[in-house]
């Protein structure tokens, strides 16, 4: 009494070749989307990346830098993985060389 009576339509007859076309065509929008999503958001995070590494690597005795935790200095001492970072006069830290976030223009750090 409530329930209509359901008709199944029949599927058209497959063409040999039409299969083919429809998936790639179906999957197109996600390609296009694939396509967008590298250029907008993956590649400009590869090149900061580089550019950060570059930054880091180039850093040298004397150079005032900003930390990722806020604390400015210049930089006294260089190892491989850290570097000493005199904050105030005659206070010195050691940090990562990671944790260097932007080297700062000279005379920007007043003790």
């Amino acid at each position: 009494m409530f329930i209509s009576s359901a008709f199944a339509q029949t599927a058209p007859a497959a063409s040999g070749g039409g299969d083919m076309l429809s998936s790639l065509g179906s999957m197109l929008p996600l390609v296009l989307m694939f396509v967008v999503l590298y250029f907008v958001m993956i590649r400009p995070q590869m090149k900061r990346q580089k550019e950060a590494r570059a930054m880091i690597e180039a850093l040298a005795k004397g150079d005032e830098v900003a930390t990722a935790g806020g604390v400015l200095g210049k930089i006294t001492s260089l190892g491989d993985q850290y570097l000493g970072l005199e904050i105030a006069n005659g206070v010195e830290i050691k940090i990562q060389r990671s944790a260097v976030v932007q080297v700062l223009p000279k005379g920007a750090v007043k003790q």
